[in-house]
């Protein structure tokens, strides 16, 4: 038979490991659904910069100049084809 002293000090144990793997459990589920929202994030900011570049090719592509802004500073955009154009008579 097990002394009291020691059944106690085992149910302890018990109990600290029980709580240990619970939270390591919890930090990795938190870490894992931390990581799909970045990916979730990142995948959206990518498809905003694409459908960004598509618009400003489109609108170039009319032949009217598309002003971009970066910081303090303004270009105008057009498709040199349009320059290349010769006026008709």
């Amino acid at each position: 038979m097990i002394p009291h002293k020691q059944r106690i000090l085992m149910t302890i144990l018990f109990v600290l490991l029980i709580l240990s793997i619970g939270y390591i459990l919890i930090d990795k589920y938190n870490e894992k659904r931390q990581q799909e929202q970045l990916n979730a994030f990142q995948q959206g900011a990518q498809a905003g910069y694409e459908q960004a570049v598509i618009q400003i090719v489109q609108q170039a592509l009319t032949c009217q100049s598309v002003p971009l802004y970066v910081e303090n500073q303004t270009i105008n955009v057009i498709a040199v084809e349009c320059l290349q154009k010769q006026p008709e008579d």
